[in-house]
């Protein structure tokens, strides 16, 4: 049994660099790409990749030559959140909120200081640029972050920033914490955040926040949608069906309504 130093199982790890990379691939990936990716030479990726296979971990699609995250690794994915009754009881209000804004509704946790989207109800002609379950976006640039950080003490929110940096990733990214204490002052007065095709060009994204007893959020729900769907003329109608979907699951979660 191959271990370093440290104490890691250098196979083991391997794998895990292995899942990591084609998570981070939204459209499956080539064996070339993810040597490339993860460092590892195409006979050690490929070894790894056929074990993975075989345990449901990864899929192969022949016709297109790409290779995808499994059912296996989803399986044991989800019961991560299994013991989340936030994530757990969100389905029927996600579920609610796509049907009658007709975009896919996400659900938003932090880990690590990243929104990390724990589930969502995707409409059936939704963008294939919407972000998959699993995915981390910087707090800044994301409409259920910044749906956090405006509840955050501006103290808070500058240590943040400090820490993790105001990286330019669009055109619309707000890289300046003047800006951004700007934008959060502006969510807290009208109870909703938006995420302008700041993340991601072509999409965008209306959030807002579901609180506990103690008025603390505790996660965020959001609608998404390309750019072309979600216009301006429609935001008005859009956060309000968000705010009425967090402020019941809100309820439903023992916390207090702030109108």
């Amino acid at each position: 049994m191959d271990k370093d130093l440290s104490g890691r199982i250098q196979s083991v790890d391997r794998a895990m660099m292995i899942l990591e990379a084609l998570g981070s691939y939204d459209s499956g990936c080539r064996l070339t790409d993810l040597s490339k990716t993860t460092g590892l030479s195409l006979t050690t990726a490929h070894r790894l990749l056929t074990t993975l296979q075989q345990r449901r971990f990864v899929q192969f699609s022949k016709g297109e030559n790409l290779w995808f995250v499994g059912a296996g690794a989803y399986a044991v994915g989800s019961s991560f959140f299994k013991d989340r009754s936030i994530v757990a009881s969100a389905a029927p209000f996600l579920r609610r909120l796509r049907d009658q804004a007709g975009e896919t509704a996400n659900i938003g946790i932090v880990e690590e200081g990243q929104i990390l989207l724990a589930d969502q109800a995707r409409a059936k002609d939704s963008s294939n640029a919407i972000s998959a379950i699993g995915a981390r976006t910087p707090m800044s640039a994301s409409g259920m972050g910044k749906a956090f950080l405006a509840s955050y003490h501006p103290d808070d929110v500058v240590a943040l920033t400090r820490k993790q940096g105001l990286n330019r990733i669009t055109s619309k990214t707000l890289t300046s914490v003047d800006a951004l204490g700007r934008e959060l002052r502006r969510i807290e007065a009208q109870g909703y955040s938006l995420d302008d095709e700041e993340y991601r060009v072509g999409l965008r994204c209306v959030a807002a926040p579901v609180y506990n007893d103690r008025h603390e959020v505790v996660c965020a729900i959001s609608v998404s949608g390309s750019a072309r769907r979600i216009t301006s003329d429609r935001l008005s109608s859009l956060a309000q069906f968000v705010k009425d979907v967090a402020s019941d699951f809100t309820l439903q979660l023992g916390g207090k309504v702030y109108r």
